[in-house]
């Protein structure tokens, strides 16, 4: 899925400072850094073939793109860092059986550590409430700022064929411990529900990935759907 280059580490560092400090955190520089550190190990776990650095760094600059439509671009730069910062594949696939979780644990990791470095309590509280809005993809189209979250962590969706078809393999390979029978019905009831939406990009700006986005969703789904009657017939 490609190599980041050897001084990311740094350059995400210090895009992680710059946000905290803009959320207002008061701890120093070295504490906040200890911090973004702890994060970079979790998305740099060797299991993590999709939701890794690769992808955190691609949220962050989708974030960047939209953020003239946040009204606080810092927060949801902080949501987009602890979105997925704990994962769980077997987790995943069970709240994909159950329609989605309510409340995750990334949420409460971005709010502890947050007020931990100073952030004023509504910002750490804000943030949680972004990282739990994009649990199912489905937040509230008048929060702009989730709406940005939104956008920006879909943005893959959008990809030109190669590229979504790397992806693809990214995602199966994180799951790769699950039966193909669970993971195609887990599989498939995401894709269904995410087609099942109106809109699946509430931001102006993200408008434009909408039509690729659900040419490549249609596709994959067809060819899922063509594997699971496969695997059944066998």
């Amino acid at each position: 899925m490609g190599v980041l280059s050897a001084d990311a580490p740094q350059w995400f560092l210090r895009s992680f400072v710059r946000s905290a400090q803009g959320a207002g955190a008061t701890a120093g520089t070295e504490a906040i850094e200890e911090v973004g550190q702890g994060l970079l190990d979790r998305w740099s776990d060797e299991d993590r073939h999709f939701h890794n650095l690769r992808h955190l760094a691609a949220v962050l600059h989708r974030v960047d793109e939209l953020a003239e439509e946040t009204h606080e671009p810092d927060l949801v730069r902080l949501a987009a860092w602890y979105h997925g910062a704990v994962f769980s594949a077997e987790r995943k696939v069970a709240d994909a059986a159950r329609g989605g979780e309510q409340s995750t644990a990334s949420a409460v990791l971005a709010h502890d550590e947050l007020v931990a470095l100073g952030v004023p309590q509504r910002a750490a509280d804000r943030v949680a409430d972004l990282v739990n809005a994009i649990v199912r993809h489905a937040p509230d189209p008048a929060d702009f700022d989730a709406a940005v979250l939104n956008d920006a962590d879909l943005a893959m969706l959008a990809a030109e064929p190669q590229r979504y078809k790397e992806y693809k393999a990214a995602v199966r390979a994180e799951y790769a411990h699950i039966p193909t029978e669970d993971y195609l019905r887990a599989r498939i009831r995401v894709i269904e529900r995410l087609l099942a939406r109106r809109s699946l990009f509430l931001s102006p700006l993200g408008a434009a990935w909408e039509e690729p986005a659900r040419q490549n969703l249609d596709m994959e789904l067809h060819r899922l759907r063509k594997e699971q009657a496969k695997l059944a017939a066998s």
